[in-house]
């Protein structure tokens, strides 16, 4: 147990999935796993572990932001030694041709964040993707003909951002969307040798009107948590 997971050994499944919003890890653990068992409560950052296609898996909230996100993975990966971790959220679009509800697999996530600038000093650390839990992921999303893109992210500190003309210079280079949270989990799954991804669904198309209310953003994510659970549990 820890100050923030209260799960005991054993508890936590080797492979999880990981929203930001612990309404919408309840709803992943009652709508694909069978019999989900509520590992934690504390600071209502819930977590459930059951099972999906006969094998053991979890999923936890882990707040808005790489900072909350860090605390929440560095414990599961230093003392419940989780393998897989696969972020399922949600992410603003730049990138051209993309649309709501559009699948991003995210293979690598640039960051606006001071926390590698802490970690790596001068040096531009470059989070990615685990090659094999994207490789796994794409292949799926081919097989289930959903609607998805291959490429990186931006994730950033400020979920409000008064200036979008940084963004056009990130688009330009290749960058699909920005949220908030692949970048620390990239790096802390290198740091412990563990295999993470990203896979987000798009609920706002940065710089227009139009996006999913906070009700869609908690349910309408199912195409992207079929490839997480599918891709880990291969």
């Amino acid at each position: 147990m820890t100050p923030h997971i209260s799960a005991k050994k054993g508890e936590i499944a080797e492979s999880i999935l990981l929203p930001g919003d612990p309404l919408r890890a309840k709803w992943i653990a009652e709508t694909f796993l069978s019999d989900p068992v509520c590992f934690n409560e504390v600071r209502g950052m819930l977590g459930f572990t059951g099972t999906y296609d006969g094998k053991k898996v979890s999923v936890m909230g882990t707040g808005m932001g790489m900072p909350s996100l860090s605390i929440y993975v560095h414990e599961l990966l230093d003392l419940y030694q989780v393998k897989k971790l696969v972020r399922v959220g949600s992410c603003g679009a730049i990138g051209r041709g993309l649309g709501l509800l559009d699948v991003i697999i995210c293979n690598a996530a640039s960051t606006d964040s001071a926390i590698n600038k802490q970690k790596f000093g001068n040096i531009a650390y470059a989070p990615v993707a685990d090659f094999y839990l994207l490789r796994e992921a794409v292949r799926l999303a081919e097989e289930r003909q959903i609607r998805h893109f291959v490429g990186p992210i931006m994730s950033g500190d400020q979920f409000y951002i008064d200036d979008l003309n940084h963004l056009e210079k990130i688009k330009a280079h290749g960058v699909l969307g920005v949220e908030m949270e692949a970048a620390a989990l990239y790096t802390l799954a290198a740091k412990f040798g563990a295999q993470a991804l990203g896979i987000m669904t798009v609920s706002d198309i940065i710089g227009e009107t139009e996006e999913l209310s906070s009700k869609q953003r908690e349910q309408s994510m199912r195409d992207m948590c079929l490839i997480a659970l599918d891709a880990v549990c291969a």
